[in-house]
């Protein structure tokens, strides 16, 4: 065997596909695939992640390192996760339509989105004519995929002209075939009680897009000229099938055979063998024949294995076989003509020269195919894109807070409000306003210092309108969406919506500095309040906490703070007490947006009621939240909403939004307030640093130029949108961090906490 002329860069690879002992093609390739790698290159690390189809899944041998249930979207992420924390340096995945979930398979694609180490995909199958949902789900394959690798020459040309994709990126590697000698069919009969026969054999999960009613239908013919012939159908019904209508099309056929008058002749076992066991089968047998009625078939894995073990074949003129069998590899006969079929397997069946002729050339063409050929193939495109991919030259610089800005601010608003959404930059009508953004903005006004006055007047009113007419006293609730038009969408907006406009209002009624808002403030939130004690989640309490925290400073002795702090803390600790387990300190058994605002609330709580067992529970599950959102190179890595609703799950890292830092940047200057402790000055500088580029993909997600913030990041980037929540979140944050620092006598700068 030739050996590779350098070592492989590649130490470590992840593999996804269907593996043995799921019974079907891609399975078995797959393994094929996985044992050619560990034979021909034994020091790489090879992960499986092995797709599952059904609940009870599989008997995995100890190969697979992880399996991924099919229907299921979270099981894609949780993989990405593991292929991301392995160190694995690049991923090989073996695509086909119908095993990966989601429609037309899109399931895949959000894997592949939150891998940062290069991707190179196997094609089973390359439709010419694919619907909306398959070319979607292909175009994202092509945008992902480093490589992509075609079986046959005709892929390459339909992946360019029906999917426009670059050629530079596409390799033919053929099917890979076992390396098994040359062999006399006749040494091996006996094995199977083939003495004195001649032999066809059809091999693969039994369908009826296999075609093997044109070979029973000319079996009559082809006995009258060899009546020792025997044709073998060999393999399980596909499962799907079985699913649907059992065994029905397996009868359908013997009961073609027997009306033929050929049942003698056709014999069907059925299984689904182990590989060595099928091999042997074919061994045995004169004549291969691939009778398939689908033109378009790129790939045939029985077909490539036949040629591998030198076998005559006589197949229709799928796209595989006219390449494989081309220059007089095979003979081809037309879809469907049973007098084709009878003439050419006849004809072979007779004449031993021409037979022995077509399984030496065969086997030539065989030995260009087998499992090491492909092996170093792979491994030599997988080296190329692991040498190619970027490497990533962290920034050293100190980071230096940004001054807080309402520039972006003001090209959000209007004379209504903030609007909720931007096309990059650009304000996106459509979705109106809400009043999430909106009591945001009116914090934002109180804490930004150096402001001229008159600015902050205009937009501290704009806001504080917004806020007042949001206010509906028939449903004594606060509606959230309006529309463009000025129409509300809804009569009463959410429990969040409704808790952060409780918090608003008692932050402007603490930190306004004109007094007219201060005592609109107050006033709306003595009117409005009441609406706390029917919140049920623990983040709009939490929000209605920090709002009645503010208050209460603002206006000490007031009671319907008192009571919001008293009632609501008592109930976060009640809730913290069900769910905490040794390693998950936490209000929750999942992880959702906006976490540190839990902690914060009862740190703020404890110092507003002076009860300092609320502010250790708050500074016992800060510290675990700030744990969680530490990348393991110590960077802030925000819990990314893949993360949402998975039951006492660690976080995945995307996608990443610019309110988690904010949150945390906050909770840590309360605890800073509450213990003096410098600890929480640095955790709230390195979340605050996740702005500026100290994060996973190090890239900067403020603009500070114009006071921006881009949406989220992605794990092939950014989200270049910037929304309002994403731009009041840098600001506040921005506000929050130079207070910080003025507190702590380490950074200069103009904001004031809101507190």
């Amino acid at each position: 065997m030739a050996s590779s002329p350098l070592p492989p860069r590649t130490k470590h690879l992840a593999l996804i596909g269907n593996f043995l002992p799921r019974q079907c093609g891609i399975a078995t390739y797959t393994t094929d695939t996985y044992l050619a790698l560990q034979d021909r290159f034994p020091d790489i690390k090879v992960d499986v992640y092995a797709m599952d189809d059904r609940a009870e899944g599989y008997d995995y041998p100890p190969e697979v390192t992880g399996s991924i249930a099919q229907e299921d979207r979270l099981a894609y992420l949780t993989t990405a996760r593991a292929i991301e924390a392995s160190g694995a340096q690049a991923v090989w995945v073996q695509h086909e339509y119908g095993i990966f979930g989601g429609t037309a398979g899109e399931h895949l694609l959000a894997l592949l989105d939150r891998l940062t180490v290069p991707v190179i995909v196997t094609l089973h199958t390359i439709l010419e004519d694919p619907n909306d949902d398959q070319r979607r789900v292909m175009n994202g394959l092509l945008k992902r995929a480093a490589r992509v690798v075609v079986m046959a020459d005709i892929g390459r040309d339909i992946l360019m002209r029906v999917y426009g994709a670059d050629p530079r990126m596409i390799m033919m590697i053929p099917h890979g075939v076992p390396d098994r000698p040359l062999v006399d069919p006749d040494t091996l009969k006996s094995r199977f009680g083939w003495e004195g026969r001649k032999v066809l054999l059809t091999f693969g999960l039994l369908a009826p897009n296999k075609g093997i009613e044109s070979v029973i239908s000319a079996m009559p013919e082809v006995v009258a000229a060899n009546p020792d012939a025997l044709y073998v159908v060999l393999g399980a019904t596909h499962p799907n099938l079985v699913a649907q209508q059992g065994e029905a099309y397996r009868d359908r056929l013997k009961a073609l055979a027997a009306e033929k008058g050929v049942a003698d002749h056709v014999r069907f076992i059925d299984g689904f063998l182990e590989h060595d066991e099928l091999l042997d089968y074919l061994q045995a047998t004169d004549l291969y024949v691939t009778p398939y009625t689908n033109p378009a078939q790129i790939t045939s894995g029985t077909l490539s294995y036949a040629i591998g073990v030198g076998k005559a074949v006589v197949s229709t003129p799928y796209i595989h076989a006219t390449e494989i069998l081309a220059d007089g590899h095979g003979v081809i006969v037309d879809f469907g003509d049973v007098e084709g079929f009878a003439r050419e397997i006849s004809r072979l069946l007779r004449d031993d020269a021409a037979r022995t002729e077509l399984m030496r050339r065969a086997y030539a063409r065989g030995r260009t195919m087998i499992w090491p050929r492909l092996a170093e193939a792979g491994l030599v495109a997988i080296d190329a894109i692991v040498a190619a991919a970027p490497r990533r030259i962290r920034s050293t610089k100190p980071l230096t807070p940004l001054k807080p800005s309402i520039a972006a601010v003001e090209r959000m608003s209007d004379a209504t409000g903030m609007f909720q959404h931007a096309i990059l930059s650009v304000p996106d009508f459509r979705h109106g306003y809400c009043i999430d953004d909106n009591v945001r903005a009116l914090m934002l006004m109180t804490a930004i210092d150096d402001l001229d006055e008159d600015v902050r007047d205009k937009w501290m009113t704009t806001y504080a309108a917004f806020v007042q007419y949001a206010w509906n006293p028939d449903k004594k609730r606060f509606r959230n969406f309006m529309n463009f038009d000025r129409t509300w969408c809804e009569d009463a907006g959410s429990e969040d919506s409704n808790g952060r406009t409780i918090w608003a209002l008692g932050v402007t009624a603490k930190r306004a500095t004109l007094p007219k808002h201060r005592d609109w403030a107050a006033r709306l939130f003595d009117e409005t309040a009441g609406i706390a004690f029917e919140l049920t989640s623990p983040r709009s309490q939490a929000f209605a906490m920090l709002g009645a925290a503010a208050m209460l400073s603002a206006h000490p002795g007031h009671e319907r703070s008192r009571v919001i702090l008293e009632r609501f803390s008592a109930d976060l600790a009640d809730l913290l007490q069900e769910t905490r387990r040794p390693e998950w300190e936490w209000f929750e058994i999942v992880l959702a947006y906006d976490n540190a605002r839990l902690p914060e609330a009862m740190i703020r709580a404890g110092v507003a009621l002076e009860r300092q067992e609320l502010i250790a529970t708050g500074l016992r599950t800060l510290d675990w939240i700030v744990g969680q959102q530490t990348s393991p190179e110590g960077r802030f890595r925000a819990v990314g909403t893949d993360s949402f609703g998975r039951p006492y799950e660690g976080p995945l890292p995307f996608d990443q939004q610019p309110l988690e830092a904010q949150a945390t940047i906050d909770a840590c200057a309360a605890a800073f307030k509450a213990t003096g402790d410098p600890r929480w000055v640095e955790e709230a500088n390195r979340a605050y640093r996740w702005y500026l580029g100290q994060n996973d993909l190090d890239l900067p997600l403020a603009t500070a130029q114009d006071g921006g913030c881009f949406d989220g990041l992605m794990p092939g980037g950014l989200n270049r949108n910037q929304g309002a929540e994403s731009i009041l979140a840098l600001q506040l944050a921005s506000c929050a961090i130079s207070a910080l620092g003025k507190a702590a006598g380490t950074v200069a700068g103009t904001g004031r906490a809101v507190a």
